[in-house]
């Protein structure tokens, strides 16, 4: 099976040939698998070199003039490093882009701290107005990308080199009811649902699969935990709690408990394995039984 960053290079390709509003712009990651589409379209396939601010602002300003930008790169050199640019070049201008990171949480251990971005998501967090998508197949991730290119917003597509063995229905930008039961409500944002379908097995609880993220489907929970689930937890790939408020928010009116699970703020200087990083964070089926056992009393 290919990676969710095969399928955005091969994806993006056959965009580029099928939309010309559409450009990409890179920044040195993953230039080569556009070698073909850069000679089919060098004026809309744009390489700023290692200038990951430039990134964002040549995209910004590719946007005002009527274009969809793309733009690529890991994910702690596409939101973290140009953070001003993402403020201002997109958001503060009012125009829409498609950010398309790699990398995730911690998918290149080797790389070091500074390849690693836990926190992106909850940065995208504090402004206005971006959807945030988290496929956790290759499948899914295709689909997703698919349908941010074809729209005018704000949108990051967050890839990772984790992946669930089979996707998943996309059920309009809401969550995915996968298992029902009556104990508690988890849900299972992206690459984390294998884990949380394995941690729960033999478990009353409701299992709610997340590929789209921001907007929060609050709507779906609040069903789920009104069927007599008054506990949520929310297993995110990335730093832990990022989507309590949202779950809050949307049970507000409903007694309940929230829990986030996801990668804990301490940082790991072992660098290791995906798997190593996923045991540590409690993120494997075991660690997530355990969790997820003590909060719902089971």
């Amino acid at each position: 099976m290919d990676t969710m960053r095969d399928r955005f290079i091969s994806t993006t390709t056959r965009l580029l040939d099928e939309d010309p509003r559409l450009a990409l712009v890179l920044a040195e990651i993953s230039r080569d698998g556009f070698d073909a589409a850069q000679r089919r379209h060098p004026d809309r396939v744009i390489n700023v070199g290692i200038r990951e601010q430039l990134l964002i602002g040549a995209g910004g300003g590719i946007a005002l003039t009527g274009m969809r930008p793309i733009m690529h790169t890991f994910a702690s050199f596409l939101v973290e490093r140009p953070f001003e640019q993402v403020k201002l070049d997109l958001g503060h201008q009012g125009v829409g882009g498609v950010l398309v990171s790699a990398g995730a949480s911690y998918d290149w251990p080797a790389g070091g701290f500074t390849h690693m971005s836990p926190g992106d998501v909850a940065l995208l967090d504090t402004l206005e107005g971006w959807t945030v998508h988290v496929p956790g197949h290759p499948d899914e991730a295709e689909a997703l990308l698919r349908k941010a290119a074809a729209g005018d917003d704000r949108v990051y597509v967050r890839l990772s080199n984790q992946s669930n063995t089979q996707p998943r229905p996309l059920p309009g930008g809401g969550f995915l009811t996968v298992r029902e039961g009556r104990g508690g409500v988890v849900i299972a944002v992206g690459p984390m649902l294998d884990n949380v379908l394995a941690a729960t097995e033999g478990l009353d609880v409701t299992v709610l699969y997340a590929t789209t993220v921001r907007p929060f489907d609050g709507a779906t929970l609040r069903s789920a935990v009104r069927q007599g689930a008054a506990d949520a937890v929310i297993v995110e790939p990335y730093l832990a709690g990022t989507s309590t408020a949202s779950a809050t928010e949307a049970l507000a009116e409903v007694p309940h408990r929230v829990l986030g699970l996801g990668v804990s703020r301490h940082e790991l200087r072992r660098y290791g394995t995906i798997e190593e990083h996923l045991t540590a964070h409690g993120l494997d089926a075991a660690g997530l039984r355990a969790r997820l056992a003590s909060f719902l009393g089971r």
